[in-house]
């Protein structure tokens, strides 16, 4: 059921209409539930409007001064849990703008002069993205930092290296883990460049076309941290490729994380031994007593999912949008929102399984040795010390490998005479080199 007439003139744009939206309406067009999170950055571009409106003489000092101490207000109800965010209001510009009007009367509504929804939420949303990078940025060193101390920690711990999931070549568990700390500096750095790329501003672009008011971009720009003002009105309203660049950012670093939460899944199996969780980072079974489950490595790895799907959520919405701002728009924000918090409890929840685990070193050594994994220590003596072509190298190693196997025995535990069935001129010296300690040395170059 509709409102009555006299209603229309509550909305900030009801001077054109004859009736009140109807309930649904208001339902699906509010996004108050979402975008409250931009309360801070609403008030912080809104003083900056406010003090660069006073500065050109558009409002007097004394309107900008009773603006500003209302907004100051807003800020400590919400901090203090005492604002009532209102559905019918819609968003959270509209819920700031009413109250401030509450507080220091109609002098509220000249706050909006020669800004729009339009720019005045893409400047909000911007503020929010620049500051999530800096924050998952953060995070991510804090889990790199850890990396690199359990790299030092682990350097000699020997285990295999893997490709397919089987048995290659022996490498540390310091090597492995360094690789992820690498990984995870590519992930730092894109949050890094996205913060560069976007810290541009759009207020002041208005509607789509920028305003006939003479207004100080510039000003307004510098005095929320942005490098400068985005030279195209229209591109200012209408650019979300920041937010799709930021969950771009999220997903292929929840990407990375996986791959780590696949590895700890597997190590903490009794198949592999490699490591134990802690009793902190693990669950039971209501019906199995011995059970001791990775469910935190598990939904790491599961909520990858999650960050991939709104990835592809906000590219959709964008998709085939005619400049400039279009409704659809709206959608921007909850999959950004989201995927801050999944890869922000992703990173905390990796940097505690992993600072609070343990590793075992004789089962990670023992792996390696029981694997061939000194096997192309094989290909490369006979490569070097018979001047024999690597590829014929290969199959004679090959052939080892196979007796080793028909013989249930470790590569190091073939009789040189064994050895020699397949390639006469082999030496003792050989065994120097199916030493996983020395196949490991001699690779660090």
């Amino acid at each position: 059921m509709t409102q009555d007439t006299k209603d229309t003139n509550n909305k900030m744009w009801g001077g054109r209409f004859e009736t009140a939206p109807s309930d649904i309406m208001q339902k699906i067009n509010a996004s108050i539930d979402v975008d409250y999170r931009l309360w801070r950055q609403d008030i912080a571009g809104s003083k900056a409007h406010c003090e660069m409106l006073v500065e050109q003489d558009i409002i007097t000092v004394e309107e900008g001064a009773a603006i500003t101490q209302g907004l100051d207000l807003v800020a400590s109800e919400i901090e203090e849990g005492k604002f009532e965010f209102k559905v019918e209001l819609e968003d959270i510009h509209m819920n700031i703008e009413s109250r401030l009007k509450d507080l220091i009367g109609d002098v509220a509504g000249k706050l909006h002069t020669a800004r729009s929804r339009n720019d005045q939420v893409a400047t909000d949303f911007k503020l929010w993205v620049r500051w999530a990078c800096e924050e998952q940025s953060a995070k991510i060193e804090i889990l790199q930092n850890l990396l690199e101390d359990l790299s030092d920690k682990y350097d000699d711990f020997i285990m295999p290296g893997f490709t397919h999931l089987q048995v290659a070549q022996p490498v540390t568990l310091g090597m492995h883990l360094d690789a992820y700390r690498h990984m995870l500096e590519r992930d730092r750095t894109r949050f890094v460049d996205c913060h560069n790329r976007l810290n541009k501003s759009p207020l002041g672009a208005c509607a789509l076309s920028g305003t006939g008011f003479d207004t100080d971009r510039e000003m307004t720009a510098h005095a929320l941290g942005f490098d400068g003002a985005m030279e195209n009105t229209m591109d200012a309203v209408s650019a979300r490729d920041f937010a799709v660049e930021f969950l771009f950012c999220s997903a292929q670093c929840g990407l990375n994380l996986s791959r780590l939460a696949e590895e700890i899944i597997l190590w903490a199996t009794p198949q592999f031994g490699f490591m134990t969780l802690s009793d902190e980072w693990s669950t039971g079974s209501s019906i199995m007593p011995q059970k001791k489950n990775p469910d935190a490595a598990e939904l790491v790895r599961a909520k990858t999912g999650r960050l991939n799907g709104n990835l592809v959520q906000l590219m959709t919405v964008m998709k085939a949008l005619p400049l400039a701002y279009n409704k659809d728009m709206q959608e921007d924000k909850f999959s950004v929102f989201e995927s801050f918090d999944t890869l922000d409890l992703c990173l905390k929840a990796m940097t505690g399984m992993l600072d609070s685990a343990t590793f075992n070193k004789e089962a990670m050594h023992n792996a390696a040795e029981s694997g061939y994994a000194t096997a192309t220590e094989i290909a490369d003596w006979l490569v070097r010390n018979l001047n024999m072509p690597f590829r014929d190298a290969h199959y004679v190693t090959g052939r080892i490998v196979k007796m080793a196997e028909e013989k249930g025995c470790r590569l190091d535990e073939l009789g040189l005479a064994d050895m020699q069935g397949i390639e006469t001129r082999i030496t003792d010296d050989i065994y120097e080199y199916l030493n996983c300690e020395k196949a490991v040395e001699s690779r660090r170059k």
